[in-house]
């Protein structure tokens, strides 16, 4: 039993004694030097080498001109084309370093070049850590790979992740952009920069500005968060998460979608949205919403999805899926809508309903169509089963007029004049000056031209084939006093911006932005590429080229 125990009291002793081994430093070696001197007058505890010196110490080698060598503290100070080599993966290159053996430290300074296969850095002063292998300068450095050149106030370089990390004023100068940021980890190997804090990316076709990026150098596209935008010549896109291709031209933005149209005054919301620059076209959806500015007045275009497409000054909007229109004093809805800055025709195509003032409007197609002078409404144009409705003023009847086809003209974009051609009924409730009702007439005829005040028929005017009569209100009967087709939709009526939404587009945008607050409110938080972003090139392949 008691040599048992004393085999395991030696076999701890050994081990302990080994850990104690292993963890001493190594000594520093000197390989090689034209001469050495030991002068403790001039350089107390320290050789003087000089002349082709050679150095080696735990896996790196130093060479230079002159050396101080202090082999009690295991340190060196070497001068002159000082080079050091740690395996064959990183060369530094100065005028003057120190290297401490016990730390396994080094300083250099004075033109200080630090190489590795992919990237090369030069600072002033540079410190090196071997144990975490770490780089740090605060002198304004250069680093060089073979697409970048990086230009920091001060950095990190972690050899073993091939990481920089800059935390102050960084560029990154590519033949095709420019990166700034104050704080960037740039990761060499695979070109991706992660930016934090107020950044931008300049180039010819945009800028592009985040507080919270990414961006792949080598497949040219990025993802940004927070406060990010994307600013061409003629638009500016906005959103919570905003997704680009530049190679593509092609950019994705999802919660809190804004597109500004620069150029036509217009801006474009939605919570997802797809543009490509080069084919002049972008699609969203998700409370999708077009706003154009006429004459000081916006008109709001809604629609389950937006498409719109074309050159500045070309564009063409087409909202379908239960489409809806908004303006101060008219709205509608229908199926889809197509507009055109080339043919000035907002078509409502479906179903259309136009409520323009008390009067209320429907017809197989409707046409509006704008003044590219004035950039005013000029004219209206109902196709096919034109009917128009408006409440009696003072009374519980309805205005009624139906035909073939309703040409109107605007002023102010007030409708203020309309034609109704071919099989032409009407029923009118007519009053005097002082309001007062003197009959309905009901009539039909080929033609009937109408001006309008507001809300108000001001005179009916009669043409070709008139046949009819003026009632007193007690001889007609309730059941003649409504044309066929007659269908009075007020409680559908959009009367706000807001009403162009459905109920459940409404409740989903309640969500995102609720969600999008709790986002914003955490701090210092990783970010996190989505993973379409590094898979894009795999979902979305360039298409190669036809054979010839």
């Amino acid at each position: 039993m008691k040599k048992l125990q004393f085999f395991l009291l030696l076999c701890f002793l050994l081990i302990g004694l080994q850990i104690v081994i292993a963890q001493e430093p190594k000594k520093i070696i000197i390989e090689y030097s034209d001469f050495f001197d030991v002068n403790q007058l001039e350089i107390p505890d320290a050789a003087l080498l000089s002349g082709n010196v050679r150095i080696v110490h735990d896996g790196v080698r130093m060479f230079c001109n002159k050396a101080y060598y202090f082999q009690k503290e295991n340190y060196v100070k070497a001068f002159g084309d000082v080079q050091m080599i740690q395996g064959d993966t990183l060369f530094m290159n100065s005028k003057y370093a120190e290297y401490n053996g016990n730390e396994k430290k080094a300083y250099a300074t004075g033109n200080v070049e630090m190489r590795s296969p992919e990237m090369t850095l030069v600072t002033d002063t540079l410190n090196f850590d071997r144990n975490t292998q770490q780089a740090a300068y605060n002198t304004y450095g250069t680093i060089t790979n073979k697409d970048n050149v990086l230009k920091s106030k001060s950095g990190k370089y972690y050899a073993n992740e091939k990481k920089f990390q800059f935390l102050t004023s960084v560029t990154i100068t590519n033949p095709k952009y420019v990166v700034k940021s104050n704080h960037l980890d740039y990761y060499n190997n695979s070109g991706h920069s992660y930016l934090f804090g107020p950044s931008t990316i300049t180039s010819k076709e945009n800028f592009i500005y985040t507080e919270k990026g990414f961006y792949d150098s080598k497949k040219n596209i990025g993802h940004f968060l927070r406060k990010s935008y994307i600013k061409y010549q003629d638009r500016r896109i906005e959103g919570d998460s905003l997704f680009y291709n530049r190679n593509k031209e092609f950019a994705s933005a999802t919660n809190n979608v804004k597109i500004t149209d620069t150029i036509n005054k217009g801006i474009i919301k939605g919570h997802y949205a797809e543009i490509y620059k080069k084919k002049d076209s972008m699609f969203v959806t998700k409370r999708a919403v077009a706003i154009n500015l006429v004459d000081k007045d916006s008109v709001y275009i809604h629609g389950k999805k937006l498409l719109i497409t074309g050159k500045p000054n070309e564009r063409i909007v087409r909202a379908f899926n239960n489409a809806r229109i908004f303006k101060k004093d008219m709205s509608g809805k229908c199926d889809s809508i197509h507009s055109s800055q080339i043919t000035d025709i907002t078509q409502l195509i479906g179903k259309p309903i136009l409520w323009n003032f008390e009067n209320q409007m429907t017809g197989d197609v409707m046409h509006l169509v704008g003044n590219d002078f004035t950039q005013k409404l000029d004219s209206l144009k109902v196709l096919n089963n034109a009917f128009i409705i408006s409440k009696d003023s003072l009374g519980t009847g309805y205005n009624q007029v139906k035909g073939l086809n309703l040409y109107g003209k605007f002023r102010d974009n007030k409708l203020y004049e309309a034609d109704i051609i071919k099989n032409t009924e009407v029923i009118y409730y007519m009053r005097n000056d002082a309001k007062e009702l003197i009959g309905i007439n009901k009539n039909v005829s080929s033609r009937i031209n109408m001006t309008l005040d507001g809300n108000q028929i001001d005179s009916m005017t009669f043409f070709t084939n008139v046949d009819g009569d003026i009632y007193p209100e007690k001889d007609l009967p309730e059941n003649a006093r409504k044309l066929r087709g007659f269908i009075w939709r007020e409680e559908e009526r959009i009367k706000t911006k807001d009403d162009i939404f459905p109920p459940e587009e409404n409740e989903m945008n309640d969500k995102i932005i609720k969600d999008s607050k709790a986002e914003l409110a955490k701090e210092n938080v990783p970010m996190k590429v989505r993973k379409e972003t590094l898979d894009y090139d795999k979902n979305n392949p360039t298409p190669k080229p036809a054979a010839k």
